[in-house]
């Protein structure tokens, strides 16, 4: 496998080139340079920062900071690329604006939406559910009429169970009164 140049697939190994670092003073100078451009642009557009305005740090080899620092202002007031040819009319048409309403301008009698069979149907299902219950605590439904004879019946069987018992307990009560005379 030959090393450093053509590798015989089409593809060039930049391994052996001679690198290239910069130099300290070259990189206080281009980050003075950011500083000052931040500073402008803060004292022209205040304390807005967006990535919009913000620029690429300018090649190593400019010198010119004056004619980069105009150019700069020229790109901040016209649009970048395709952007500058539409006018901003053009806005995108699946976006869906909502609008702010008013309690004043809505109308409380307009017709409510029609309802799905599902939810017709839930609806009378709850409406007839209540409705059962009304007449059940009333008395007038068939099961209800059930229940209270079932009611009735077990009263009676309590009250002649009570009687009964007291019968039972008078009886005991004289035949002890009568063992004792």
């Amino acid at each position: 496998m030959p090393r450093g140049g053509y590798s015989g697939r089409g593809k060039k190994s930049y391994k052996g080139n001679k690198r290239h670092f910069t130099s300290e003073e070259e990189m206080k100078r281009q980050m003075e340079e950011e500083k000052k451009k931040k500073e402008l642009r803060r004292q022209n557009h205040g304390s807005d920062s967006s990535s919009d305005e913000e620029e690429k740090p300018p090649a190593p080899g400019l010198e010119n900071s004056d004619s980069s620092e105009s150019e700069s202002e020229d790109e901040g007031q016209m649009k970048k690329g395709v952007t500058s040819l539409i006018a901003g009319e053009i806005q995108n048409p699946n976006r869906v604006v909502q609008k702010m309403k008013k309690a004043d301008n809505i109308a409380l009698d307009q017709p409510k939406p029609e309802l799905s069979r599902r939810e017709r149907e839930e609806i009378e299902k709850v409406q007839t559910k209540l409705r059962y219950q009304k007449l059940h605590a009333q008395g007038k439904t068939t099961e209800a009429q059930v229940d209270l004879a079932r009611l009735a019946i077990i009263r009676k069987e309590r009250e002649e169970a009570a009687k009964r018992r007291e019968a039972e307990a008078a009886a005991k009560a004289s035949t002890k009164a009568a063992k004792k005379s």
